[in-house]
C-alpha cells in the first residue's frame, strides 16, 4: 500500500512549514538528595509529620506545638473532640483536595513544628500540603509567599511574608538585629533560649531515629543538650561578601576582554534567605566585639579601595588573643588600649583582642589555660566561650565510668585523635594518656597542632602528630586496641566506609565521635553498633548535644561508645574476653532497718 501524503515522511515537515516543530516538554526529574544533606533531613521529617498527620486524623485529634510524634500517642485512638478551624487535622485520606496555589500566592498556614533544618512546618488543609515556612515557630498562624511545590514529597518551600497570630513561644522583642527575617544566619532570635535547646535535644533525637538503622532499644534517652556561656557576641569568625559588579561574568566581556567595574560600593554582607542575593548588613550581633570591629574596618576598606576589585571577593573576619599575664614584663595596670583592639581586663591577666582578615595569618585563641594558634583562614571552633565546658565533657567522657569494665581489661593508656586539625583535643586530653597521637590529612594543619604541643610544653613523645588520609590511620598506628580510645570529629559528610571498617577491624576501646552534623553521625554511630562480621560492634554509653550556634538550627554533636567485650548468657553468666564466668551473688552488709542481709544485684556487663 503506497503512503498517503500525509502519511510519508514529509508528514512532520508540512505539519511545521514555516516554523520549528514544537519541543517536546521534558519529564521532570527530580535531582538524587545528597546522603546527609539538608534536604534529606528536612524530607524525612516532612514525611514523619506527613504520617503522624494521618494517624492523627483517625482520632481526630489536632497536632499542636512541635508533638507530630506523639499526637497519636497521648491521645487514644477514637478519642472524641470538636476541633476548630484553625487546629482540625488535614484528612489525608479522606479530605477532596483544592488544587495548589499558584507561586507567589500568599496563604494562611498554621504551624505546628520547627524540622531539624531550623524552618517551620506548617499545614495548610485546603491541600493537604506541609509547607515550609523559615523564621516561624510551633504555634504561629503566618502568613507565607508560595515559592516552589515539590509534589512527590507532600511539601511545598514558602518565603515568611508576616505574623497574623503569634503563639505563645514567640517574643519579638528578643529579636537582636534589624536583619533578621531577612538573613538567612539566624532562625531562632524570637524564641527563648530554653526553648531553643530544647529544640536542639528534639534533632539529636530524630536524627537517631531516622538515620541510625538502630531499633529504639539501642538507643539511649538523648541528654539535654548544653547550652553556650554567650548567646550573642560569641561567633569568633565571620566571612562577609560582596558580588562581583554588573556584567562581569558575561560573555560579551569575556570576549572582547572587556572588565566591568563597580559604579557604587556592593552590599556587603550575608546571603538573604530564600534568594541567591547579598543582604547589605554593616554589623552582626552575633560576631565578638572584635569581629564586629574588625566587620566595620573592612567595610570601610572595600569602599576605599573599590577600584582594585573586578569580582566579588570573601572577607575574612577572625578574632586572635594575646595574652599578657600579670607577672610578664610588659604588663600595666592601666594600659591603654592600642587601636582596632579589644581589651578585656581580669584579675590575673588583660587580653587584646584584635581581628586578623588575612586568610595565611596566624590567630591566637585560648582554651582555659591551653594556646592555641592556626592559620586563620582554617577550620577552629567558632564559639570559643562553650570551648572549656565542651572539652572538660570529652575529657571526662573519654575513659571509662569506674566498674564499667573488667578488671581484666588493662587500663586505657592511649589516644588516637583522627580529623585532628590543629590538635584540640590532642592537647587537651593529653594529660589522660601516656601517649596520643593527632592524625589529620592536612600537612598546614599538622604543622599547627605541632607548634600548638610545644606552645603548651608538651614533650613529642607524649603528644604526637602525623600527616595522613584517616581512612589508612590505622596502619600507621601502633597502639594497643585494648588500652586505646579514639577521638573521631570529621567534616560535615561523616565517615566514610573505608574509616569505619577499619575502625571496627581496629577495634579500641572506647570511641567518642564529635560531629557538626548529627545526622550523619547517627549514620555511623548505627554502623559501629551494628559492627563487623568479626563480631567487633559497640554500644552507645550516651548521646548529647552541645548548642556551638546559638539563635541557628545547627547544633554540635557528641556520642560516647564503648565496644562490647561479652554478652550476657541466660541470666547467671557472662561472656569476658570470650571465656564463661559464673556470677556469684555475694551479702553485703545488713542494712539498719532490715534484719536480714540485703544480697548485691550483679550487674551483667554486656
Amino acid at each position: 500500500m503506497t503512503p498517503s501524503a500525509d502519511q510519508g515522511p514529509d508528514r512532520k515537515r508540512k505539519q511545521h512549514q514555516g516554523g520549528r516543530a514544537p519541543k517536546r516538554q521534558k519529564a521532570y526529574k527530580p535531582k538524587p538528595v545528597k546522603e546527609g544533606s539538608s534536604e534529606e533531613v528536612l524530607i524525612a521529617d516532612v514525611r514523619a509529620l506527613f504520617e503522624a498527620q494521618k494517624i492523627s486524623n483517625a482520632s481526630q485529634v489536632p497536632i499542636e506545638n512541635g508533638n507530630a510524634e506523639s499526637a497519636n500517642v497521648e491521645n487514644g485512638a477514637g478519642q472524641e473532640g470538636s476541633a476548630s478551624a484553625e487546629t482540625a487535622p488535614v484528612a489525608v485520606e479522606t479530605q477532596v483536595e483544592e488544587a495548589l496555589p499558584e507561586r507567589f500566592t500568599e496563604i494562611e498556614v498554621k504551624v505546628v513544628e520547627i524540622s531539624s533544618t531550623g524552618d517551620g512546618l506548617a499545614l495548610h488543609p485546603p491541600t493537604n500540603r506541609i509547607y515550609v515556612v523559615p523564621f516561624s515557630v510551633p504555634g504561629d498562624i503566618v502568613k507565607a509567599k508560595v515559592i516552589t511545590h515539590f509534589p512527590r514529597d507532600n511539601y511545598s518551600l514558602a518565603d515568611f511574608v508576616s505574623v497574623v497570630q503569634p503563639s505563645p513561644l514567640r517574643d519579638d522583642s528578643r529579636v537582636n538585629c534589624k536583619y533578621f527575617s531577612k538573613c538567612s544566619g539566624c532562625q531562632f532570635q524570637m524564641l527563648d533560649y530554653s526553648e531553643q535547646l530544647k529544640h536542639k535535644k528534639s534533632i539529636v533525637e530524630k536524627a537517631y531515629k531516622n538515620f541510625s538503622q538502630l531499633p529504639s532499644e539501642l538507643v539511649p534517652a538523648i541528654l539535654d543538650t548544653i547550652g553556650s556561656p554567650l548567646q550573642y557576641e560569641y561567633r569568633t569568625k565571620l566571612t562577609p561578601h560582596f558580588d562581583g559588579p554588573p556584567g562581569y561574568r558575561s560573555r560579551a566581556n569575556r570576549r572582547s576582554d572587556t572588565k566591568a567595574a563597580f559604579d557604587k560600593v556592593p552590599e556587603i554582607g550575608f546571603m538573604q534567605k530564600g534568594k541567591r542575593a547579598t543582604l547589605d548588613i554593616e554589623d552582626c550581633p552575633i560576631g565578638t566585639d572584635a569581629v564586629r570591629m574588625g566587620m566595620k574596618v573592612e567595610r570601610k576598606r572595600v569602599a576605599e579601595e573599590l577600584h582594585k576589585y573586578q569580582r566579588g571577593a570573601t572577607i575574612l573576619l577572625r578574632e586572635s588573643t594575646k595574652r599578657i599575664y600579670k607577672g610578664d614584663a610588659e604588663y600595666q595596670e592601666d594600659m591603654e588600649t592600642p587601636p582596632n583592639t579589644i581589651k578585656v581586663t581580669t584579675p590575673e591577666y588583660t587580653d587584646l583582642k584584635t581581628c586578623i582578615t588575612d586568610n595565611k595569618g596566624e590567630s591566637t585563641e585560648y582554651i582555659d589555660s591551653f594556646l592555641f594558634t592556626s592559620i586563620a583562614g582554617s577550620f577552629f571552633q567558632n564559639n570559643n566561650s562553650i570551648l572549656p565546658v565542651f572539652t572538660q565533657y570529652i575529657r571526662d567522657h573519654a575513659l571509662p565510668p569506674p566498674g564499667s569494665y573488667s578488671p581484666d581489661l588493662p587500663k586505657i593508656q592511649y589516644l588516637i585523635d583522627a580529623y585532628s586539625g590543629s590538635g584540640l583535643f590532642t592537647i587537651t586530653l593529653s594529660s589522660l594518656f601516656k601517649s596520643s597521637t593527632g592524625i589529620d590529612i592536612s600537612d598546614a594543619s599538622i604543622i599547627s597542632a605541632r607548634r600548638n604541643a610545644e606552645l603548651n610544653k608538651l614533650d613529642a613523645s607524649r603528644c604526637s602528630f602525623m600527616a595522613a588520609d584517616a581512612p589508612k590511620l590505622f596502619k600507621q598506628v601502633t597502639y594497643p586496641k585494648d588500652e586505646t580510645v579514639v577521638v573521631i570529629d570529621p567534616p560535615r559528610k561523616g565517615c566514610d566506609e573505608s574509616f569505619l571498617s577499619q575502625l571496627l577491624k581496629f577495634g579500641p576501646r572506647r570511641v567518642v565521635y564529635v560531629s557538626c552534623n548529627v545526622h550523619t553521625q547517627a549514620r555511623d554511630v548505627g554502623v559501629l553498633v551494628n559492627g563487623s562480621e568479626e563480631g567487633v560492634r559497640y554500644e552507645i554509653e550516651s548521646l548529647r548535644g552541645f548548642d556551638f550556634f546559638p539563635q541557628t538550627g545547627h547544633v554540635e554533636g557528641v556520642a560516647v561508645l564503648s565496644r562490647v567485650d561479652g554478652e550476657v548468657k541466660g541470666g547467671d553468666a557472662e561472656m569476658v574476653d570470650g571465656k564463661e564466668e559464673v556470677a556469684k551473688e555475694e551479702p553485703t552488709e545488713p542494712e539498719p532497718a532490715k534484719e536480714e542481709p540485703v544480697l548485691n544485684e550483679i550487674k551483667m556487663s554486656e
